[in-house]
């Protein structure tokens, strides 16, 4: 019987344990997507426990406690951070073939170097063991063990990026550190709050904003503030991907019954976001910026908890109306409004996975090696049956040597563990293909494609021009 999530954990063929261990395991990590504070990281935050790195924030473990009948005060409420370790502790036997039960360990492992399986029965040990490994280890610390080259983080375009300039001129920080534009707030026009943010965006960039074009302008004004900064990619995060026929005339009447403080109606506001969105694609290609689309969240279920705790608690799910088949119109308009950047296509609904490499195989071109990609299994889906799903579909009917590889989507200096979740499953899967003789054991060509999943595809695609030894152990 093998050894409980021993260094072949995941790799039950030859092929699959040299191809992570000689290829994929000492590659770098260029994590371009995540929401970890960059307050944090100028600071050097340190962690009083290990509740407070492991469970504050963490919807995903919050989901899974509250399955486990857990109360909410020893969730998200005001119970201690022993008793919140013991309560998550309680549950995790129960996670069997969940991923939260893999990266837990994994985390666990890595960081700590603790082997066994956490219990109830064992939880004060490894809490106290936890706690005097964190009494050395800052959050740059973290990110160094897990060799993190860069990061992009999440940023509102009305972020004054401080701690973002604190980072660059801090000599002793040589990862690096870079914003991603996300203006869901400037889109998202249905949304709670959406009058006050405008206003806001008016403040900061000195606009008046009147009309569609004065909030595009705005943007723009943004745009380049970012890219001052270094920034070099872009977030969409919509509910459903829409797409109107362009018509400035109903995003501007859209525009002006929000800013009264009313709701418009559902073809105005798709115009509306189509509106910006096109234009801010524009932009984007005028800076060489990925633009990234997520679609197909239905967001904040529990409407009692929400008003309770807010959004980002665990109350999301998967909507089966993603609006995919709207992608492929709004790339069609970002190419005929010669603003069609290098993108990657993210939809929460894994039925959308055939559907995404396909349309995106509509758009590749212009010199650009898989100038549209399909990306990873994000969220619901970045578990073992997620990732194999989107790799297999990759492979199926695009290119998945071109693919720039996995990110954490995370809020936890711990979750760089996912990178090597997802390495491990390429591995396998890999090696699966090429032991059934679906391509030939060709040592030279199988590390490179791997490698370059790993770190060189993503670290070319965005730009971040880190020099890295292309030839790895073989």
């Amino acid at each position: 019987m093998k050894s409980f999530m021993n260094q072949d954990f995941l790799l039950t063929t030859k092929t699959a344990k040299w191809l992570y261990h000689e290829a994929a395991e000492q590659m770098p990590i260029i994590d371009y997507h995540c929401h970890i504070s960059p307050q944090e990281i100028a600071e050097n935050r340190t962690f009083e426990n290990i509740s407070d790195l492991w469970l504050g924030g963490d919807h995903y473990k919050w989901r899974q406690m509250r399955f486990g009948g857990i109360p909410e005060e020893r969730i998200t409420g005001n119970a201690g951070p022993r008793e919140k370790f013991r309560a998550y502790a309680s549950v995790l036997p129960q996670l069997i073939g969940n991923p939260l039960y893999h990266w837990s360990h994994l985390e666990l492992q890595r960081v700590f170097g603790i082997q066994e399986p956490l219990t109830e029965e064992n939880a004060d040990e490894i809490y106290d063991r936890c706690n005097e490994i964190l009494s050395h280890c800052t959050a740059r610390d973290l990110m160094r063990k897990f060799h993190v080259h860069a990061v992009c983080t999440t940023d509102d375009p009305c972020d004054d990026l401080h701690w973002h300039e604190a980072i660059r001129k801090d000599d002793s920080m040589e990862i690096q550190v870079l914003p991603a534009f996300r203006p869901d707030k400037a889109v998202q026009i249905e949304k709670e709050g959406f009058a006050a943010y405008i206003r806001r965006l008016s403040e900061i960039t000195g606009r008046l904003i009147r009309c569609t074009e004065d909030v595009i302008a705005s943007l723009y004004d943004r745009i380049e503030f970012f890219a001052d900064h270094g920034c070099l990619c872009a977030d969409h995060g919509l509910d459903h991907c829409m797409y109107a026929e362009p018509d400035m005339a109903a995003a501007d009447r859209a525009l002006q019954t929000a800013l009264k403080g009313g709701v418009p109606s559902r073809e105005t506001a798709d115009a509306y976001m189509t509106a910006l969105t096109i234009a801010c694609a524009k932009k984007y290609t005028e800076k060489n910026w990925v633009m990234q689309i997520h679609f197909g969240c239905l967001r904040n279920n529990n409407k009692p908890q929400f008003q309770k705790l807010g959004p980002d608690t665990g109350y999301d799910s998967v909507n089966s109306s993603s609006g995919v088949e709207n992608t492929a119109p709004l790339l069609n308009a970002f190419l005929e409004n010669d603003g069609l950047p290098k993108m990657i296509l993210y939809s929460l609904n894994p039925c959308d996975n055939t559907a995404l490499v396909t349309i995106a195989g509509c758009f590749q071109g212009g010199g650009i090696a898989g100038r549209i990609q399909h990306g990873s299994g994000w969220w619901f889906n970045d578990n073992r049956t997620g990732m194999r799903s989107q790799l297999t579909s990759l492979a199926n009917n695009g290119m998945l040597g071109n693919f720039v590889g996995m990110l954490t989507d995370s809020r936890s200096f711990l979750s760089y563990t996912r990178h090597e979740y997802f390495r491990r499953i390429l591995c396998e899967l890999i090696g699966e293909w090429v032991e059934s003789g679906q391509y030939p054991e060709d040592r030279k060509r199988l590390t490179e494609i791997v490698q370059n999943i790993c770190f060189h595809n993503t670290n070319e695609f965005f730009g971040f021009g880190i020099q890295e030894e292309k030839e790895q152990k073989k």
